[in-house]
């Protein structure tokens, strides 16, 4: 099936669910080695087989050795209790695009997608699934479980936040993170999708707030989710354009090349002191470029899950 066929003309993606399998199983048969081997289980012993069970656990190689038949058992880990975290202020829906699809991704649908991934490999392993929206306010918010209805529900909303859009929402990301560390009790690993443009003027304030959501233990991993070529290359051409400010509404008219480099220098600035405070307390910080591919995402999520023990 095409999968850029997998989209809704109302804004978001017709099958999210099986567009995230697709993206999945397309990066595990990259790999050499599945991602799962040993994640949600341990070897335990051996034991006879028994004619009728099935034979997906015989142990092959010491049949070879003993020419009888024996199953591997498992002993299941302790189930992950996951939180994903997305913002969604009007910044994270830059820039506009007329489909939501693979080769045509904004902020917002780049993790929308990136979270769906995340938890087709989350629900193959059992695991409790958390997800918080926030924009000016809180607007969703579902506890960790692991239920198919639950996993459903989580879909639905990932979907509506496209098919709603938001306009001229600001955040203040630092207020909401305080909120959502004080739901969150047991430990937990937590990604936060973000393009960490804030309203508040005190970066000092977004720091503290990721310093609150590591506490009680947790393992965070910032996704911090930006287009590459716009926000970083400032990659426009040098004409008198306009550039409107989509939380506000403030606009100002220039030439690109005009400010380019004073540009680049504050947004590596920000980027270098973000990256250290992530650094200093303890943050896994990766760059989520929405111009590139999910392997990023999925590769991090694989190595953060077995650490998290």
């Amino acid at each position: 099936m095409d999968i850029q066929k997998e989209i809704n003309k109302t804004g978001g993606f017709t099958n999210l669910e099986l567009l995230a399998k697709q993206v999945v199983e397309g990066f595990i048969s990259g790999m050499h080695k599945s991602p799962f081997h040993g994640f949600s289980a341990e070897f335990a012993e051996h034991k006879v087989y028994n004619n009728g069970e099935s034979t997906k656990h015989i142990d092959w190689k010491l049949f070879a050795k003993t020419d009888k038949l024996f199953t591997k058992r498992y002993e299941e880990e302790t189930n992950l209790r996951c939180h994903i975290i997305i913002d969604n202020s009007s910044s994270m829906h830059y820039p506009k695009v007329k489909e939501h699809h693979l080769s045509s991704l904004n902020k917002i649908s780049f993790a929308v997608l990136a979270t769906a991934c995340l938890m087709n490999i989350l629900k193959k392993q059992r695991d409790a699934i958390g997800l918080s929206i926030y924009s000016d306010e809180y607007d969703y918010y579902a506890p960790e479980k692991g239920s198919e209805r639950h996993h459903q529900m989580l879909l639905n909303n990932l979907n509506q936040t496209l098919i709603n859009g938001s306009t001229d929402k600001n955040t203040d990301t630092y207020r909401f993170l305080h909120q959502i560390a004080e739901k969150i009790h047991r430990r937990s690993l937590i990604f936060l999708f973000t393009d960490m443009l804030q309203a508040t003027s005190s970066p000092e304030k977004l720091f503290e707030a990721l310093r609150h959501l590591k506490y009680n233990k947790h393992e965070v991993i910032l996704f911090h989710t930006i287009d590459s070529e716009k926000e970083i290359n400032f990659d426009f051409n040098n004409r008198p354009t306009r550039f409107v400010d989509v939380e506000t509404g403030e606009h100002i008219n220039l030439y690109a090349d005009n400010i380019k480099n004073n540009y680049q220098k504050e947004v590596s600035s920000y980027f270098y002191d973000l990256k250290l405070k992530c650094a200093q307390y303890g943050i896994k910080y990766v760059l989520a470029d929405t111009t590139k591919d999910f392997d990023k995402i999925l590769t991090t999520y694989l190595v953060e899950r077995q650490k998290f023990t």
